[in-house]
């Protein structure tokens, strides 16, 4: 019963994401990174649920403390930078990074996956390209401290390059998946 609703609620995610056409990765290699995409997830919902407690306790320590806690919006701030940092390539492989779909509920099932391979290749390019410069960022961090939490600054920057490190391996596996795709027969293709 569990696995018919599950099954009915991605058949309703699929309905509104026309770029959901393009197979993932399935076997063993799709189990793999299903593992790794649930990690990544499970990290960034943590994160997010220490957001909330980070801004509740921030309340109240305001409202029944005779003293506000200092760190906490210190904390709140990192957190959320490495929830975006731990999610970004998650979001990029299940398509729901911010874009314009006027047509692609259009296009035929091989150039929904030629278009994935373009749109990954320019955010595999960027992330490439911006990688080496995100590493001399974060290394400028290695002697600054966080003013309230004394938390080297290089854990704090670091996180612009786990976010294009992620960009970049995603975006290889959404290439791969659309390459693969686009090889395949349009009778293996699903209909648009």
């Amino acid at each position: 019963m569990n696995s018919g609703h599950k099954a009915l609620e991605q058949q309703a995610l699929e309905s509104l994401d026309s770029m959901s056409a393009v197979p993932k990765f399935k076997g063993p290699i799709g189990r793999v990174i299903g593992w790794v995409d649930t990690c990544f997830l499970t990290l960034a919902v943590t994160a997010l649920i220490a957001i909330a407690a980070t801004v509740l306790l921030q309340i109240c320590s305001r409202l029944f403390l005779p003293f506000s806690i200092a760190w906490t919006e210190e904390l709140s701030r990192y957190l959320f930078i490495y929830m975006v940092a731990l999610s970004v390539g998650v979001v990029l492989r299940q398509n729901r990074n911010i874009s314009v779909e006027l047509f692609h509920h259009l296009l035929a099932p091989r150039i929904q996956a030629a278009f994935q391979v373009l749109i990954c290749a320019l955010i595999g390019l960027f992330a490439f390209l911006v990688l080496p410069y995100a590493w001399q960022y974060a290394q400028n961090g290695a002697w600054q401290t966080s003013p309230t939490l004394h938390v080297p600054m290089l854990y704090i920057f670091f996180s612009t390059v786990v976010t294009f490190a992620l960009l970049l391996v995603y975006s290889l596996l959404g290439c791969l998946e659309g390459i693969i795709a686009m090889c395949r027969s349009s009778a293996s293709l699903p209909e648009s």
